[in-house]
């Protein structure tokens, strides 16, 4: 159910034109939920004029999710050991993102940024 309405959401977040510039390969630098710092690499691929795919590895952990972009917001919901997750970002002139994530039944909330390569 939490998954339906997540993907619910970002299907009403999305804007055809600007899906398009998001697309590309990403360094992450972010703060866990336990808040150690964390590193990596993202990887976001169009699906449509409107949808997107995005797999992050970070620290060899590798995690799917679907996203997508509406003005100066991008955001995604994937899936993390069985449970679901959410990211939404603020997208910078220069392409670079900043944002808060969080997984379901965690209180705690997550920081994370993604420069392009």
């Amino acid at each position: 159910m939490f998954a339906r309405v997540v993907i619910s959401a970002l299907v009403a977040l999305a804007t055809p034109a600007m899906s398009q510039e998001i697309g590309g390969s990403y360094v992450v630098q972010g703060v866990g939920l336990n808040g150690a710092a964390y590193g990596g690499e993202a990887e976001v691929t169009l699906t449509s004029d409107v949808t997107c795919e995005i797999i992050w590895n970070t620290g060899g952990q590798i995690s799917r999710g679907i996203c997508m972009r509406s003005g100066n917001v991008f955001a995604a919901a994937y899936v993390v050991s069985g449970k679901t997750g959410m990211i939404i970002y603020d997208v910078a002139p220069d392409g670079s993102m900043q944002g808060r994530w969080t997984i379901a039944g965690v209180s705690a909330v997550g920081t994370e940024a993604l420069y392009r390569k």
